[in-house]
């Protein structure tokens, strides 16, 4: 996990989306890039169409949510002794980044660029499921082919050290898993955690267990019943009672819309996850 993006916003979430993204950085020697996400010109009049903004003072304002955006990334490495990396840097640094200053607008564009790094970091977006943070998480889940690390609220202090995978048999589940394989060879404990009656036909925790111990990596597989709690609600209460820094989830085994109307896993690990979360779809 060498190229990290970071979609860079002027708020409170980004903070800890950019200390996860540190915190991955510095066990592999990565580069992590910004670039400034800022809606596009159909997405701020759909929010706001009354407004009668002019196209004057959209650009104006999209070129101060750059500013920001870059304002505060800059700020951030500025702070942690993180050097900028170019084109004429003879040998990369061990942690190094970069800025994409001419990243068009629009929620979309991380899943398009994305496809060329080996992780995005994002921070989680919360219960509301029309809001851009959203839209952007779904881009990158569902277009980039590659795997997010989705930030929670407060600023993890360690990563992927006690990592737990919510094992429930998928094709998401697996691409997520081998997706993490970098990050499971350096974690001190791993927890195969399998929820009874939130499953897929497909290999149990003990075969996946099995199958990391030929790659040279131990976990335990666990198997709970949720009695009267959900699927989501035993992988974050499981996570919390061994004290896990990373939860590996495979996104959307059951489709958006159907976990849009009647909930699901995913959607309640995104809504509720205090912990840093590694997804893919």
């Amino acid at each position: 996990m060498k190229t990290i993006l970071v979609p860079a916003e002027n708020n409170a979430a980004m903070l800890s989306a950019l200390d996860a993204a540190l915190l991955l950085a510095q066990k592999f020697g990565s580069c992590i890039e910004g670039f400034p996400l800022r809606p596009a010109v159909a997405d701020m009049v759909a929010m706001d169409p009354d407004a009668g903004l002019t196209m004057a003072a959209v650009r104006e304002n999209d070129a101060e949510m750059a500013r920001q955006a870059e304002e505060q990334f800059r700020a951030f490495m500025q702070r942690h002794g993180v050097p900028q990396r170019t084109d004429e840097t003879p040998a990369a640094p061990a942690v190094s980044w970069t800025w994409h200053g001419s990243a068009p607008s629009g929620h979309d564009f991380v899943g398009s660029y994305g496809r060329v790094f080996d992780a995005i970091v994002l921070a989680r977006p919360g219960e509301e499921w029309q809001s851009l943070s959203m839209v952007t998480l779904e881009s990158a889940l569902f277009e980039s082919g590659r795997p997010v690390l989705i930030a929670p609220p407060s600023s993890p202090r360690s990563l992927a050290s006690n990592v737990l995978i919510a094992w429930n048999c998928s094709t998401e589940q697996a691409r997520t898993t081998a997706f993490a394989m970098p990050l499971l060879r350096l974690a001190a404990r791993i927890t195969i955690l399998t929820v009874e009656g939130a499953t897929v036909a497909g290999p149990s925790g003990a075969e996946l267990a099995r199958s990391l111990t030929i790659n040279g990596i131990a976990a335990e597989p666990v198997t709970i019943n949720p009695g009267k709690r959900s699927a989501g609600e035993e992988i974050l209460a499981k996570a919390e009672e061994l004290g896990c820094d990373l939860i590996v989830k495979g996104a959307y085994t059951q489709s958006r819309l159907r976990q849009m109307i009647f909930g699901g896993t995913t959607r309640h690990i995104l809504a509720h996850a205090k912990l840093p979360v590694l997804m893919a779809h």
